[in-house]
């Protein structure tokens, strides 16, 4: 008996795919999306009619009836090349139509999943709170059942909210407050709250650091109404509910991760190959051959990480150790490989018509959303049984 850790025909195929159809339609345009910090509507539209937003869902409901290593092997092809189009995608099936798949009705899957599979709907998750980042159990929003029209209303205040605000989001799925526990802790659940509906105000784009041409707002809720019907699992679960979606997300960033770092690889070759300095490619110097020998080394084991975790999750196994593990270390790699492809550029690295500069700009985040590197190293101690 042998162990392959080869991707199967089906995974490669995928892979060299996505990869040509980022290298191909990605490259070429992302960059003006980038500086005047558009969203990329067309390019969002490839991805829905090439699958990629239906890829871990089954096809009863408009998917590709793959899985979520398919979906993880998407996400770092695009990401070597940009990663507000990656995020745009990890977000819209991580955090926005996997909540609905995960802990939805069959009328609520039936209802949102085959748009939000197609691409022709992005669906957002509304977790993050202005003084609630990494402890999601203090949330402030609140929803309170109204039993004379069986409508829940909502008030509060989201931020940091990807896909939230563009012209074809059509979800929103909300934690909020909707009780008490017998202890006094607050009983969280999720509901879902379509765009456009009286009392959910998305505020003006945030003006980011990195991922410019990606969506991300914040919400404001001011009694809100929407039918009892729109809860989205069990009433209490939503924070078990999140927890589950924010284990398996950490996979997805891994992924992106791991294609900024491989992205930032590929850049500096290309770079040291063709860059002279004294009459010699730079490529030529030990220097730089070591930077470049320490960045793959980085991404390669960056992506082992991830894809441990990812067939774990496929295939039924514990994995909250493992994603936790994968999201530490290819984010706080991804900064590093973001640094030294920067460092290798030169001047030119400082430029943002070089691609090194978009992800030098984009890599930070990494380290801090669905989950700072500190909450990562809580949980791994954790989970090798440390308590305190």
């Amino acid at each position: 008996m042998s162990i392959d850790h080869r991707l199967s025909a089906e995974y490669e195929e995928l892979r060299a795919t996505v990869a040509e159809f980022a290298k191909d339609v990605i490259a070429p345009k992302i960059g003006e999306f980038y500086e005047q910090q558009e969203f990329p509507y067309e390019i969002v539209r490839e991805m829905g009619r090439m699958g990629l937003f239906g890829l871990p869902f089954p096809e009863e409901y408009g998917g590709m009836g793959g899985d979520y290593f398919a979906l993880c092997i998407a996400l770092e092809e695009l990401a070597r090349v940009d990663s507000s189009v990656a995020i745009t995608l990890e977000a819209g099936v991580s955090l926005g139509a996997m909540p609905v798949f995960r802990f939805g009705t069959e009328e609520q899957k039936r209802t949102w999943l085959p748009k939000l599979c197609s691409g022709e709907m992005l669906g957002a998750f509304g977790l993050t709170e202005p003084e609630c980042g990494s402890d999601a159990g203090g949330t402030r929003t609140t929803a309170r059942l109204d039993e004379a029209t069986d409508e829940w209303v909502i008030n509060g205040t989201k931020c940091f909210i990807t896909n939230s605000g563009t012209d074809i989001t059509g979800l929103v799925t909300v934690t909020a407050v909707t009780g008490r526990k017998d202890d006094g802790r607050p009983r969280i659940s999720s509901i879902i709250v379509p765009s456009g509906t009286p009392g959910f105000t998305v505020s003006k784009k945030y003006s980011k650091v990195g991922w410019n041409a990606s969506d991300t707002r914040e919400l404001s809720f001011a009694d809100c109404r929407v039918p009892a019907a729109n809860l989205l699992g069990e009433e209490g679960r939503g924070y078990a509910q999140f927890l589950r979606i924010l284990d398996e997300g950490r996979i997805a960033i891994s992924a992106l991760s791991t294609g900024l770092a491989q992205g930032c690889v590929d850049e500096s070759l290309s770079y040291a190959k063709t860059r002279h300095a004294f009459g010699r490619p730079i490529g030529d110097n030990q220097a730089i051959q070591f930077k470049i020998a320490d960045m793959e080394m980085r991404a390669h084991t960056a992506r082992l990480a991830w894809r441990d975790a990812a067939s774990r999750l496929v295939h039924g196994d514990e994995f909250k150790k493992e994603a936790a593990l994968a999201k530490l270390y290819s984010s706080e790699i991804a900064v590093t490989n973001a640094r030294e492809a920067t460092q290798i550029h030169g001047g030119y690295g400082f430029m943002n018509e070089y691609p090194v500069a978009r992800m030098w700009r984009d890599s930070k985040i990494l380290e801090i959303g669905e989950g700072t590197s500190e909450v990562q190293r809580m949980l791994i101690a954790r989970e090798l049984g440390l308590t305190g």
